[in-house]
């Protein structure tokens, strides 16, 4: 119990506006949950009442063995948080941010500047760790909050839109520091609009909608749920179109596409890698050659519009929710 989290039931009311209408989440200890929903669905409100910045008007959760509304402030004490914005104080050092956590988590003065130390160094910022953060970049304050939110040492780590804003290369680097922390047995449930980071890092996915869970499984079991596996190919020379046309129209579920100016094709099959083979072994007995071939299994993407009816896009955060500019600690 000390490193879930349990949600049941959430019900947060804005007015008119439903934002949580009885959410159920659950987070087994070492494991990461990815949260997955289009703007306003809900995401941030969630992840503002597990971590007691927010008071939920329904429902029943717990963190690290701890009732969320009957004591929050030993919530607070065993919790990492990381918002969609760097909670630091751009006046101080990199080291000062740090250090000042570690006070209001009463490490007391050693521990504290030992563990900002160590973060800096952990997150690649030493040589940056006695600049004013106003001189950082958005991917080095990305970095320094992030490190914030561990200075505890937490057990059970939520993370808002951690990678929003950030380069491809830092989002890689980022991956990387919370793929180490995972190995550690560190909770995580983190909300994300990049499809790829909660393929990459997440356990089991929920995708919430207008403040319900409408989804919820691998990526794997998501994808297998949509379904719409596809044979993609291009033919050497465009004469073998129709020849190639012919052969996949004989595997295909529905219509094959052609687009003739790149001599491509693509059907719609089940079966996998069995219907690539099947279909290379009829190509291939009709003498058509091939440039390219591959089998293209649904992506993230393709769950979230079938479920949700749009692209996923970089979201700022729940609409009708408070501003959160600001992450509390200790």
């Amino acid at each position: 119990m000390e490193g879930t989290i349990r949600a049941s039931g959430l019900v947060k009311r804005y007015g008119e506006v439903l934002a949580l209408d009885g959410l159920d989440l659950e987070v087994p200890q070492g494991t990461v949950l990815g949260l997955l929903g289009p703007n306003g669905a809900g995401k941030t409100t969630a992840v503002r009442i597990l971590t007691t910045l927010l008071q939920a008007d329904g429902g029943r959760a717990e963190v690290a063995g701890v009732d969320v509304f009957e004591d929050p402030s030993a919530v607070r004490e065993r919790i990492g948080v990381s918002g969609q914005y760097a909670a630091v104080d751009e006046h101080l050092t990199g080291f000062e941010n740090l250090d000042m956590v570690g006070r209001l988590y009463r490490l007391g003065r050693r521990r504290a500047r030992l563990r900002a130390r160590e973060l800096l160094d952990r997150f690649d910022l030493a040589d940056a760790a006695d600049r004013p953060v106003k001189t950082y970049s958005g991917g080095m304050r990305r970095r320094l909050d992030l490190a914030g939110a561990l200075v505890a040492e937490p057990t059970v780590l939520f993370l808002d839109e951690p990678t929003t804003g950030l380069d491809p290369r830092s989002r890689l680097g980022m991956w990387d520091i919370l793929r180490e922390l995972l190995s550690q047995g560190t909770t995580l449930l983190l909300t994300t609009q990049y499809l790829e980071e909660a393929d990459q890092l997440a356990d089991e996915i929920v995708v919430i909608d207008h403040g319900r869970a409408i989804a919820r499984g691998t990526a794997d079991q998501l994808k297998a749920q949509v379904g719409g596996e596809r044979v993609e190919l291009v033919v050497r020379v465009p004469e073998q179109l129709d020849a190639a046309r012919s052969v996949l129209q004989t595997v295909s579920l529905g219509d094959v596409q052609v687009t003739p100016h790149a001599h491509a094709l693509s059907a719609g099959v089940t079966g996998g890698a069995d219907a690539l083979m099947e279909v290379l072994r009829r190509l291939d007995t009709a003498g058509v050659g091939l440039l390219d071939v591959g089998l293209r299994r649904p992506t993230l993407d393709d769950v979230f519009l079938t479920l949700t009816g749009q692209h996923a896009e970089p979201a700022t955060g729940d609409p009708q929710a408070p501003d959160e500019h600001t992450t509390e600690v200790a």
